[in-house]
């Protein structure tokens, strides 16, 4: 007898692992990540490296998501960033990074929380060294974006979608209709 937990990583693998027959606990597995597309801009060069005061940043982010079949998502993730200083365009930069994912044995409402919460948190670091590659190979310092509440997103988004509805007269949001942002 082995004082080895089963899920530890000395563990023998059970058979089927990675499949999760039906009946068994929720599966999220990562088929594929891929960048989508990368796109970065510097109209203002080379004269803007002549200027060292540090630009203004705007930067936007979406998540979309694609159902491919039976238990399998793609989910992007986009970011777009914008560096003006003095009303002039310094850099623009745009990415999408997705992945393919398949989540089994889920709920519709853990669905929707694994599609807009754990699927953007794995896919995350890869998108933000991308950009921060980009921006470097761009001679500029490395964009470095701010970690992501994709949780307290989601739940501000859940909180918006049943306050909007409770204004409408159609009461609380179904479990499971949030929206994706």
């Amino acid at each position: 007898m082995s004082d080895t937990p089963e899920n530890s990583p000395g563990a023998p693998a059970a058979a089927g692992a990675g499949a999760a027959p039906a009946g068994q606990g929720p599966a999220l597995m990562v088929l594929a990540q891929y960048l989508k597309d990368l796109s970065f801009e510097s109209p203002a060069a080379p004269m803007c490296f002549q200027d060292s005061t540090p630009p203004q940043m705007s930067v936007n982010v979406d998540l979309n998501r694609n159902n491919l079949g039976p238990d399998q998502y793609e989910v992007e993730l986009s970011v777009s960033a914008k560096a003006e200083r003095n009303s002039e365009t310094v850099f623009i930069v745009e990415a999408a990074y997705a992945g393919v994912f398949e989540i089994k044995n889920v709920t519709p409402e853990q669905l929707q929380v694994a599609i807009a919460v754990e699927c953007p948190k794995i896919l995350f670091p890869f998108l933000r060294q991308i950009l921060a590659n980009a921006t470097q190979n761009g001679n500029f310092p490395p964009l470095m974006i701010e970690p992501i509440d994709f949780a307290g997103n989601y739940m501000r988004s859940l909180m918006q979608q049943q306050q909007a509805q409770a204004a409408a007269g159609g009461g609380e949001a179904a479990p499971g209709q949030a929206p994706v942002a």
